[in-house]
């Protein structure tokens, strides 16, 4: 009899985590979890609460800290696939999923599905001929070792492969393999479960291989699966349905799609929209239904085009992000950071970066060299990126999978501050106060063309009330519009103040507030 240990991994939204592990273990199935480290602890502690008496759900027994495209993914889903080999004995299949994945099947059918054939599920295709890879890094990922996260410190991650190149320091991959790529997403039978655990245990070198390649998860299981299961009893696809946008990005699913999802030759989707309330509620209704049959076609994409061609202003449910009354969604948070001196908020985000682990940008909409991930053409330029600036802003979120995002943005650009405050999102704003020296304030004179780069220190200094007033006018006005969340850096603040202010605006721990406060070159110039 087929039962499911599903391995969730999700790091955001608990009510939704709590509901979806009860709905799917509801059937008589099992469910093991890992929630990221880096999300909040507050959070786990209430999916914990509510769960932890189920015999039919477990937790890993650590918390990893995980960052997109790096070796952490593997290591929770890892943890994950432990826990719930050893807890669940019963299980007859193992399903990789998502906290923004949802049933499309029955559970009824889901098993009917798997007991029709003697194999695994998962995307398995040759690494070098495939063509999987459709831009940036391929061979490289492999040859050469990666420590850096090529999103959170790339001047880094660049120049070590690059002095790697220039050194020659390439390597082997492991006796015996042949690697394969595809996606994360898939679904083991036990017995290979328990090779692929056998075979790492044997073989230290080979996960010590992949700890450094770059995006292990979508090579580590499909070359493990293939190396120790014959050919034919893999099917090099996945059960769960996704399909991406022009842009490239994974395609969210609202309320209205419902019935193009049942369709589909899938038993599950991803993503599903955090505000379709209505679409996951009949979801999960559905997967506890029995008796129901299904006509399904792989159409998905052709018809997801139909959909989003005819628009939805004045239709039954609320427009798509890449309207024009597009939101950044309800249950997000974008965290706003306004300071005259650009460097001065750029190493704050880094910092930022490195200790708390939140994504950031810095200064989108008013330096076009902004360094951006490619986003299909819609970051190419600043008219594009302020044309659609929710659209763009939507479109990160997505790509760092986070629900908390932090922009820098200039004091003037108040138009741009008030539009999305407008927003259904939470926001939030941190105004820098930053100490304007003379020689400073005859600096940015020059670089700005209010002074020739001729003109004397004398001339300019005749400038200098008129271009102090001018850089702090910004930073008055936005105190004075009353924005709810609307937060205070000073230069000349004592460091607890200053922590306080950060621990609030950014919600981390205050230790991690401390430690940036503490940042001794912060507001050099």
């Amino acid at each position: 009899m087929t039962k499911i240990a599903f391995i969730l991994l999700c790091h955001k939204d608990p009510e939704g985590v709590i509901a979806q592990a009860l709905r799917l273990t509801a059937a008589g199935d099992y469910m093991a979890i890992h929630f990221d480290g880096r999300a909040s602890t507050a959070d786990y502690e209430r999916i914990r609460a509510a769960l932890d008496d189920n015999p039919q759900i477990a937790f890993t027994k650590a918390r990893i800290k995980c960052g997109w495209g790096e070796w952490s993914l593997v290591a929770a889903t890892l943890e994950t696939l432990k826990a719930a080999e050893a807890r669940f004995p019963g299980a007859t299949h193992f399903y990789m999923l998502s906290g923004d994945c949802m049933p499309i099947k029955t559970a009824e059918h889901a098993y009917a599905r798997l007991e029709a054939e003697e194999a695994d599920f998962i995307e398995s295709f040759d690494f070098h001929s495939s063509g999987w890879i459709k831009t940036g890094l391929k061979e490289e990922r492999l040859i050469y070792r990666h420590w850096f996260n090529e999103r959170q410190n790339k001047a880094w991650f660049y120049r070590s492969l690059e002095w790697q190149q220039r050194l020659g320091l390439k390597r082997k991959v492991p006796d015996g393999l042949q690697i394969r790529i595809g996606s994360q997403w898939w679904c083991l039978r036990r017995r290979t479960v328990e090779m692929v655990l056998g075979f790492i245990a044997k073989r230290p070198d080979v996960t010590q291989f992949f700890k450094t390649t770059w995006i292990p998860d979508e090579t580590y299981f499909q070359t493990l699966v293939a190396h120790l299961v014959p050919e034919h009893e893999i099917r090099s696809r996945t059960l769960t349905f996704l399909t991406f946008t022009d842009y490239g990005m994974p395609v969210t699913f609202y309320n209205d799609h419902y019935g193009v999802l049942l369709t589909q030759d899938y038993l599950f989707a991803r993503k599903i929209s955090p505000d379709a309330i209505e679409l996951k509620e009949r979801l999960g209704t559905l997967y506890a239904e029995t008796g129901r049959s299904f006509d399904t076609t792989n159409d998905g994409r052709r018809q997801f085009e139909f959909l989003a061609s005819r628009g939805r202003i004045g239709r039954r449910f609320a427009p798509r992000f890449w309207e024009v009354e597009a939101s950044l969604g309800r249950d997000r948070t974008l965290m706003l950071v306004a300071c005259k001196k650009w460097h001065v908020a750029k190493r704050l985000v880094d910092r930022v970066r490195n200790i708390a682990g939140l994504p950031g940008v810095a200064y989108l909409f008013n330096e076009d060299g902004t360094d951006l991930p490619d986003l299909g053409g819609i970051e190419s330029s600043l008219a594009k990126r302020m044309r659609h600036r929710r659209s763009l802003v939507r479109m990160l979120f997505e790509h760092w999978e986070t629900d908390r995002l932090i922009l820098c943005v200039d004091p003037a650009s108040v138009d741009l501050i008030e539009d999305f405050y407008r927003d259904r999102a939470k926001v939030r704003l941190l105004d820098i106060d930053c100490s304007f020296s003379d020689d400073y304030l005859i600096g940015h004179a020059r670089r700005v063309g209010l002074a020739g780069t001729h003109a004397s220190d004398a001339a300019i200094g005749k400038l200098l009330p008129t271009i102090r007033a001018d850089v702090k006018f910004d930073s008055e006005r936005l105190r004075d519009m009353n924005l709810a969340g609307f937060f205070t850096l000073r230069q000349g603040a004592n460091c607890e103040d200053n922590a306080a202010a950060l621990a609030a605006f950014l919600d981390i721990p205050a230790g991690q507030a401390r430690e940036i406060a503490e940042t001794d070159y912060l507001f050099v110039d």
